[in-house]
Order: C-alpha cells, then sequence, then structure tokens
C-alpha cells in the first residue's frame, strides 16, 4: 500500500511524506525538525522507514528543517545542482554523502522499493522542481509552487492514482488584498503559483484521465481560504460530471499539521 500525507502545506511550510510499508520519503522540509518530527509522530509514521528529503527548490517554507532532518535521522538530501548551490549556506553543514543530486530532468532515484522521479516546473526559483512516486503499479504526485501547467507538465502529472496539487490563491482576495503590486504580479504570473480557478480545471481534467485522490495544498495564509478552494473545486467537478463522494476523493492540506493519509492499494486503486 502507499501513502500520501501533507504534513505541512502553505505558504509558511510545506511537507509531505509518501511511503509504503518498508520505505519513506519527504518531499521538502520547511518547517522545524522538531514540527516535523511531531506531525511524523502525530500521522502515525514509523521515523524508522524514511530514508531521504527530496528537495523542490531553495525557497525557505521548502527547506527550512531540511538540514536537521538530515542530521537527525541521518538521511541523505537530493536536490538538483542548482538548487544545492542556493540552498547549502541555508541549511547548515551536511556531510558530502548526504548532499546527493538529481542529475538532470527527468532523473530517477531508487529508494528503498520506492522509484522517484524528478521533472521540471515553472517557478521563480533557481532550478524548481516536482516529484512523481511510483511503488509497484501506482503513481502519487507532488507539484507545487508552479506559475501554470502547460501541456508538457499535465502529461508528466497525468497517470497519477493520488495528487497533491497547488491551489495558492484566490484571484479575487489576491487582487484586492494588501499585497504591494509587484509581489501581486509574481504570484499570478506564468512563474508564480497556481489560482484556485487553476488547480480546479486540472483536477477536474486529471479526474477524467483517472485519478482518484486529490490533495489541494499550498493555500496562501493571506489571499486563501480552505473553504473557497473546496468550494472552486467541487464547483468544477459537479460541472464535469464528477462525483466527489463516488468517483474521487478531495482532501484540502493544513497549513497547521498533519491531515487524512490516502492510501493506495496495489490490488484495487
Amino acid at each position: 500500500m502507499t501513502e500520501l500525507c501533507s504534513l505541512y502545506s502553505g505558504s509558511s511550510g510545506n511537507c509531505i511524506y509518501v511511503g509504503n510499508d518498508d520505505s519513506a520519503i519527504l518531499i521538502d522540509a520547511g518547517v522545524s525538525g522538531n514540527r516535523i518530527l511531531t506531525a511524523l509522530n502525530t500521522a502515525g509514521k514509523d521515523i524508522s522507514r524514511i530514508k531521504a528529503v527530496f528537495v523542490s527548490h531553495e525557497h525557505g517554507d521548502h527547506i527550512k528543517g531540511a538540514g536537521i532532518i538530515s542530521r537527525k535521522l541521518g538521511i541523505p538530501i537530493y536536490a538538483n545542482r542548482l538548487t544545492w548551490l542556493n540552498m547549502r549556506n541555508q541549511i547548515g553543514k551536511i556531510a558530502p554523502e548526504m548532499q546527493q543530486a538529481i542529475e538532470y530532468d527527468g532523473d530517477t532515484v531508487h529508494i528503498g522499493s520506492l522509484e522517484i522521479q524528478a521533472f521540471s516546473t515553472p517557478h521563480d526559483a533557481a532550478d524548481p522542481q516536482f516529484y512523481s512516486v511510483y511503488d509497484k503499479d501506482t503513481k502519487v504526485t507532488v507539484c507545487t509552487d508552479i506559475g501554470h501547467i502547460e501541456e508538457a507538465l499535465y502529461d508528466k502529472i497525468k497517470g497519477s492514482d493520488a495528487v497533491l496539487l497547488e491551489s495558492n490563491h484566490d484571484v479575487g482576495m489576491l487582487q484586492c488584498g494588501p499585497y504591494p503590486y509587484h509581489l501581486k504580479q509574481r504570484i499570478i504570473g506564468e512563474l508564480g503559483h497556481l489560482s484556485n480557478d487553476a488547480a480546479a480545471e486540472n483536477v477536474l481534467r486529471l479526474a477524467g484521465d483517472g485519478t482518484k485522490h486529490f490533495i489541494l495544498g499550498h493555500l496562501s495564509k493571506e489571499n486563501n481560504y480552505p473553504d473557497i478552494v473546496r468550494m472552486t473545486t467541487e464547483t468544477a467537478l459537479a460541472r464535469g460530471g464528477i462525483d466527489i463522494n463516488g468517483d474521487i476523493s478531495l482532501e484540502v492540506a493544513s497549513r497547521e499539521g498533519p491531515g487524512r493519509t490516502v492510501c493506495i492499494s496495489h490490488a484495487n486503486h
């Protein structure tokens, strides 16, 4: 069985657990090490199964606790070359053998029985990426911090059994909110963050292509509310004839702690 659990997801910090019966990884570690360990215990996860941290990009809400977790658990950190160059001075001393490089877009890493594949994303970082995790016949994708989803990127997400997708902001709240103009333009730009409307349209499309489980995450603290995220997505799904109580499962990730674990059975997913 493959498990996907958001430990923290939002503009103030991100950490996602993906694992199975023998191995697990963390995707990003953007809150303190103690908070991550507390969340793992709260979610009932066996910390001894965690074998690596995979970093999507060097922004603080994705790397704050990466060095601490690596040192405490004695596990490597995986990131691409430009991300390493931009985060190395932010995460403390990491032993050379714990600094593992993802070599190229589409590179695959094996951690126990998990196969992790990295793909480039459009975001204003040095070389941002998202991850798909394969476990036998299942595929789980964690994809946040994306300004837009073009066709080539969609094709890499498609076919996932479960997706954690960014639903960062409500456009109206952002436009009317207190952020300065340049920051608003950054967020809504093609290298910024995915809006609720854009996320909802991609959820509808992915559901039509067979994805059964969705977690919507990386909500802005200032420009979004979980109820708006859910309402926007449910409206899009209803328009497409997708039954949220039968065809799919839909969760909105919390900024404050772990959510429900999505479990995907190999036999009947």
